[in-house]
């Protein structure tokens, strides 16, 4: 029984493995699977990854609308972090002293600043799911999300569409 079952096993490994090595064969046969990519080919910046020299970086305006007079674009989707409509020079870095963005859009002050609040999910801490007092440390750096808004060219064709 020992004996039949170790050969129905071998017959089994050797059956799945000549499928396999089958497979690897057909598909490094052709020419075009071959051709190797060049360095310069692999990122958007079509210059050498392997460098930073001769890397020119397209130019991107950002938004120099003071607080409260920028324009909030639609998000993408619905839970989409928004962009920042307003320049946040002088507002970074943020460090675990200083973060300008609560002055505004803390729930305490964001209305009477004309801010959009800190929604309460900011306030739970994604670990243990407990809601805090304070911003949980996760939330706590704004722009690791929220980005400022900018006139920037599309590095590729997009066709994303938001959702309705």
């Amino acid at each position: 029984m020992k004996k039949q079952l170790f050969y129905s096993l071998t017959s089994f490994f050797l059956v799945v493995m000549s499928i396999y090595f089958v497979g690897c064969a057909s598909q490094g046969g052709s020419e075009s699977s071959s051709k190797a990519i060049s360095d310069k080919e692999l990122g958007l910046r079509k210059a050498d990854v392997t460098t930073e020299q001769k890397v020119n970086l397209p130019p991107v305006k950002y938004t120099e609308e003071s607080p409260g007079t920028g324009k909030l674009l639609p998000t993408s989707y619905p839970t989409a972090p928004p962009q920042i409509p307003h320049t946040v020079e002088g507002f970074l870095p943020i460090t675990k002293d200083n973060n300008a963005c609560l002055n505004c859009h803390s729930p305490e002050v964001a209305k009477d600043m004309g801010a959009v609040p800190i929604p309460e999910s900011h306030f739970i801490d994604p670990r243990t799911g407990k809601k805090l007092d304070h911003v949980a440390g996760a939330r706590f750096v704004c722009v690791t999300c929220h980005t400022p808004q900018a006139n920037a060219k599309p590095l590729v064709q997009n066709t994303f569409k938001p959702a309705q």
